[in-house]
């Protein structure tokens, strides 16, 4: 089985190095190719990854190349978790936004819209390049904004899936407080990528007791604290919200934070110079502790599971994916991008029914999905006038002098990475 990661010089690489190495039963990879155009930075991730393998007896084989074409041919599956523009282009993302009073963020609101500008194009271009040279290849995505760009993939034919972390933090979560397996616990996951909320929590499987009520009473200030909302506002709702739910619950209270303290991105870039360096270690043979603060907590573990699962293998049956919505939320267009439990094989994924949906809920999601709408349509075809009916349509802006600076910031920061600007 030959596996390819583009983004491969990433330092989130060595946690899913981790994942292939200890899973290597569940996903049993026999070459694995690691492409960036960075090459310096991909031989000290390419190291690490070798050294990992060996250390924990995996007998594949690690490969390292900047031909994109070169990697992906023959690959069962590549995996895309690249960073269009890098840090600094989400430093930018992070910062312009608050100068309009708006939310910096990577990946929802004017930040996020920047993002799948830069990024959709480069993941078609990839995709195509698949395609060609293999076009059975499953193309799974972990590269964000994940619902836009996994949206791209499937409207050009691709066999894609998108793939998040955020729900499988929850279900390890929840299974530790619970005092059982994760395989025991799952979630009424329902929503779109990075706007989702666990409505129940049941062990054992879809029929299983729901759990959640006794996990609120239980633990609901810990898990507030983790979500950094108020534990009132959790008893109020009766489930668990998406921390990135916080950007459209607490908007104003996150804006003044942002404007107080260091960016995000500032942090992880001086993190990453860190992490580099410790790769660079010829005795470093297993991922760093400083690497759980990078972020991606279990990222490796769902990602090995979604690949074994679309290659035929021993992954679950149910995961938490990003794929067509299929009439599954009935307030949605069918290709509309939805993430929730889905059956996962090698035919693909195909979401489980779901409950209906409140309208505190389903309002915010379609209104989400229409600016995803309108997101695609500017990345595909660009324009200004795009760009500000997307962002006039994001509840995260909404105004249209907010709309109107926000585009110029827009643009001006990324120019570099727009051909039609």
């Amino acid at each position: 089985m030959k596996l390819t990661v583009v983004g491969g010089g990433s330092t989130y690489t060595p946690e899913l190095i981790d994942g292939f190495a200890r899973l290597r039963d569940t996903l049993p990879i026999t070459e694995l190719v690691l492409v960036d155009p960075a090459a310096e930075r991909l031989e000290l991730v390419g190291g690490l990854a070798r050294r990992i393998f060996a250390k924990q007896d995996h007998d594949g084989r690690i490969v390292t190349t900047t031909d994109l074409d070169a990697g992906v041919e023959g690959a069962d599956a590549v995996l895309l978790q690249l960073r269009v523009g890098g840090q600094a282009a989400r430093e930018q993302d992070e910062t312009w936004p608050l100068e309009c009073g708006c939310v910096g963020q990577e990946t929802t609101g004017a930040g996020g819209l920047a993002k799948a500008l830069r990024t959709v194009p480069v993941v078609l271009d990839i995709a195509e390049r698949v395609r060609r040279t293999n076009p059975d290849a499953w193309i799974i995505d972990f590269t964000n904004p994940v619902g836009i760009v996994t949206r791209a993939l499937l409207q050009a034919g691709h066999k894609a899936v998108g793939l998040c972390n955020v729900a499988i933090g929850f279900q390890r979560k929840f299974a530790k407080l619970l005092g059982v397996t994760p395989s025991e616990v799952h979630l009424d996951h329902v929503g779109l990528n990075h706007l989702t909320w666990e409505r129940s929590v049941r062990i054992g499987g879809p029929e299983g007791e729901n759990v959640l009520p006794r996990l609120l009473a239980e633990h609901g200030d810990a898990i507030a604290d983790d979500l950094r909302l108020p534990r009132p506002v959790l008893d109020r709702l009766g489930v668990v919200p998406s921390y990135y739910l916080r950007y459209f619950y607490a908007h104003d209270e996150v804006v003044r934070e942002l404007g107080t303290k260091p960016s995000r991105a500032a942090e992880v870039a001086a993190m990453e110079r860190e992490l580099l360096e410790m790769y660079g270690d010829p005795a470093l043979d297993e991922k760093p502790a400083l690497l759980a603060k990078r972020g991606g907590a279990f990222y490796s573990e769902a990602a090995v599971d979604l690949a074994a699962s679309l290659l035929g293998g021993g992954g679950s049956p149910y995961q938490v994916v990003n794929t067509y919505n299929n009439g599954t939320l009935p307030f949605l267009p069918d290709d509309a991008v939805i993430e929730a439990q889905a059956a996962v094989g090698a035919h693909g994924a195909t979401p489980l029914p779901v409950a209906p949906v409140d309208p505190l809920y389903a309002g915010l999601i379609a209104n989400v999905t229409a600016y995803e709408d309108l997101a695609l349509e500017a990345a595909l075809r660009g324009g200004r006038d795009r760009v500000f009916k997307a962002l006039l349509a994001h509840p995260l802006v909404g105004q249209y002098a907010y709309a109107d600076g926000l585009t110029d910031r827009l643009l001006a920061h990324n120019r570099e990475h727009l051909a039609w600007a």
